[in-house]
């Protein structure tokens, strides 16, 4: 196994949904079962710790010195090449390279170019008929904005969009086996790698004024992303940005019209939507959980976890813990403080936070002023995404 195939497995290493969850039938149900009954607990059939209190859930995420991120090496063994699954100090050279060229700066210049795709995006919109959330908007918005960001061909933004969608495609058990999941997964990082190769090889011939570019020339103490390095990266960026800017606007777009008068209230009260997204990002995360390993062994609520088995973080839990958030399973639109971890923790926080708040603030301030009266229609059933790791619906139906 070389990083194309270990790429399949960055954001659902566990692809098996677990069990309490196919009980229960409600992530969130379980969620609060095993915070009250078994807040760090081994599954069997996952082979995979679960851990489900906020104060345990920071401590796997941020201290690496106890739980590696590097969860999965090849046959050579050799570390993963993803900045995903690195520890310190890698992790720190590699993404310090990186930062160089994906700077606060450059993100923030980017607003007035994502309102203007919102805005063609919301032209298309037959606003008597309504608009399906998902399909007509963050689904082709933050794949546009990465498009962009990496030179990819207009053309090809579909090609990727699949791809995205494969590699965090958690098992479902209804219409293939495991290994048929992960042969599809691996066929989709391959191809992916020969997509971006072929870009980067352009690039290096002709520099253009895009993150592929910026990333080639960018360097820590004399030195730059090799080939492996700048081919995970931008698969990474990929993935994570579209998956999380889609689910980030679907899910608080759900938050915001599921009672009676919130929509109103932020068209009144535009000030209140970063606080709103941010609480959306607690009460739904679009990232659940995420994978890390005992480097040795050691104790975590009252369990000993032994050295290289793995742990899931489930952060999603973990904002609803109701040690740590009053009145945790509501929805508050003014909620402060709001220390979520909705993305991430420590050294792994996620590199693309500043973009993926800008695309939500920026296409929700569009949506405000643009449709006042937006809601959904009461009582229809959303079918969520089939991955435990990604919180995100299949169609948001909205009128006008």
């Amino acid at each position: 196994m070389d990083s194309k195939d270990q790429a399949s497995a960055m954001l659902s290493p566990n692809m098996i949904v677990p069990r309490g969850v196919k009980e229960t039938g409600s992530i969130f149900e379980w969620y609060s079962q095993m915070r009250g009954q078994a807040p760090v607990h081994y599954d069997e059939e996952r082979r995979s710790w679960d851990v489900f209190l906020y104060d345990d859930v920071h401590r796997v995420m941020s201290d690496y010195k106890s739980f590696s991120s590097q969860t999965r090496r090849g046959m050579s063994g050799q570390d993963s090449d993803m900045l995903l699954m690195m520890d310190p100090p890698k992790h720190k050279k590699y993404r310090s390279i990186v930062n160089k060229a994906f700077t606060p700066k450059a993100v923030e210049a980017m607003g007035p170019r994502i309102a203007e795709i919102t805005h063609k995006l919301l032209d298309r919109v037959d606003s008597d008929a309504g608009m399906d959330i998902i399909r007509d908007l963050s689904f082709p918005l933050p794949v546009i904005v990465i498009a962009e960001l990496l030179g990819v061909r207009e053309e090809d933004r579909e090609l990727f969009k699949g791809w995205s969608d494969t590699l965090v495609e958690g098992f479902s058990g209804m219409e293939e086996t495991p290994q048929q999941l992960a042969a599809r997964k691996n066929q989709a990082s391959r191809e992916l790698y020969g997509y971006f190769m072929k870009v980067i090889e352009q690039r290096r011939q002709e520099p253009q004024q895009d993150l592929v570019s910026a990333l080639l020339t960018a360097e820590v103490e004399g030195e730059k992303l090799d080939l492996p390095h700048l081919l995970s990266f931008c698969l990474l960026l990929l993935v994570a940005g579209n998956e999380t800017t889609t689910n980030l606007i679907g899910n608080t777009i759900i938050c915001l019209t599921e009672e009676p008068g919130r929509w109103r209230q932020l068209v009144d009260n535009p000030g209140l939507l970063d606080q709103a997204i941010e609480e959306s990002l607690r009460y739904r995360s679009p990232i659940q959980g995420m994978v890390r390993k005992a480097i040795a062994d050691v104790e975590l609520g009252g369990q000993l976890i032994r050295k290289d088995q793995l742990i899931t973080a489930w952060m999603g839990s973990a904002n609803r813990d109701e040690y740590k958030f009053e009145q945790a399973g509501q929805f508050r639109i003014d909620r402060h403080p709001n220390p979520h971890m909705a993305f991430g923790m420590g050294v792994h926080f996620c590199l693309g936070a500043p973009l993926a708040r800008l695309e939500a603030r920026t296409a929700l301030n569009v949506l405000l002023d643009r449709f006042p009266n937006l809601h959904t229609q009461q009582g229809q059933s959303l079918r969520l995404l089939p991955s435990p790791m990604v919180y995100g619906v299949q169609q948001l139906p909205v009128r006008f």
